[in-house]
């Protein structure tokens, strides 16, 4: 990169995170970026680029950890101010793509319909051992916990904050069937000592770059049959994905890969199903982008519409780590920019270029 270009684009972040930049301007440039991506990852033929997907699987394969960067994922989402997030979910806090069958569906109830159907697609029912794996805030917890009162619901995040918000929210709602764990899964291990008839992750594998490392130890977490007529136990995902082809966020990727999504990774629609040697596919889905685009553009309503109590929560969490109210002010339009550049991403060419993956594994033995 020039030093003119570098320049450039300090001053560019820099209009970014004042919030000057109009959202007409910013919504024709980042469709920009995303055709520039799709042209960066065409290696102008079937051939080709089934040969580069293949190379990049081997190498992910070959990593030495499970994740890069967790600690970066809670500096940059999980561990900013609970009621600023909290401002822009929905009553679910789900901060992950909702479902929109028709398009006309509100946020709060495309919350619930995305979380029903992983109630279907997962074959869930009361008084399973179930597994919220990289739970976020709680919304999946909370909501397995309240429809099945008799299921033991174990939720695992990275973060602190979360860990707090799902303990005080179970509280105040009565729930007593959530049991809350702070750890990072690349050294988390339950060491046998407890199995689980379900495990769900919904939007945490994108943080993961060794899939046969973690889909192994997924797989020693499941129970395992005690005979040909017991049954399986099941492993349900949920992720964002490219329809065809893999990458990574690196770190001198741009914008997004530096404020929001730094050691992660954009899964191939099929890139799951190249891990198999622990946990056999049973079923796919895929659903269209637009689902999570309207999700985004529904955050960005929310987080526009309470900018005042944000704006006070960053600034105040600012202050009481030693920082300027500017820097408060930084990361609320940081997560304007971040809402509107997924919004177009899973928007692009209808929906057709990027989606959400639904996947249900079972163990091998």
């Amino acid at each position: 990169m020039s030093k003119l270009t570098e320049s450039a684009l300090n001053v560019g972040y820099s209009l970014l995170d004042k919030g000057v930049i109009p959202d007409v301007i910013l919504r024709v440039v980042i469709r920009a970026l995303c055709r520039q991506r799709l042209r960066e990852i065409n290696m102008g033929s079937m051939e080709a680029n089934h040969t580069a997907k293949m190379k990049w699987i081997e190498q992910v394969r070959a990593r030495s950890t499970i994740a890069d960067y967790t600690d970066k994922a809670n500096e940059q989402h999980y561990e900013v101010p609970t009621q600023f997030i909290l401002s822009c979910l929905g009553p679910y806090a789900k901060y992950s793509c909702c479902l929109y069958p028709t398009g006309k569906e509100t946020l709060d109830e495309a919350e619930i319909l995305m979380l029903e159907s992983y109630c279907k697609k997962a074959s869930l029912r009361d008084g399973l051992d179930i597994l919220d794996l990289g739970c976020g805030w709680g919304s999946l917890s909370l909501y397995l916990a309240q429809k099945y009162p008799k299921a033991r619901i174990t939720s695992l995040s990275n973060s602190a904050t979360q860990k707090a918000y799902i303990d005080s929210t179970a509280k105040a709602k009565g729930i007593t069937n959530i049991d809350v764990i702070t750890a990072d899964v690349n050294t988390f291990d339950f060491g046998g000592a407890k199995h689980f008839d379900r495990i769900l992750s919904i939007e945490m594998l994108e943080h993961m770059k060794n899939y046969k490392m973690l889909m192994n130890k997924i797989a020693s977490w499941l129970r395992p049959k005690k005979d040909m007529s017991s049954e399986d136990a099941l492993f349900f995902v949920h992720i964002f994905c490219h329809r065809t082809t893999p990458y990574h966020f690196d770190q001198d990727d741009g914008w997004m890969a530096q404020t929001f999504f730094s050691g992660g990774t954009m899964p191939s629609h099929d890139l799951l199903l190249h891990f198999q040697d622990d946990l056999s596919l049973v079923r796919s889905w895929y659903l269209n982008g637009r689902h999570y685009s309207q999700t985004c553009e529904d955050w960005l309503k929310n987080q526009d519409r309470h900018v005042k109590q944000g704006l006070a929560e960053l600034q105040k969490d600012a202050k009481s780590q030693g920082l300027s109210q500017e820097e408060g002010s930084k990361t609320f339009y940081r997560f304007r920019v971040f809402y509107l550049a997924c919004a177009e991403l899973f928007g692009m060419n209808q929906g057709e270029e990027w989606g959400v993956g639904h996947y249900l594994f079972k163990r091998n033995h």
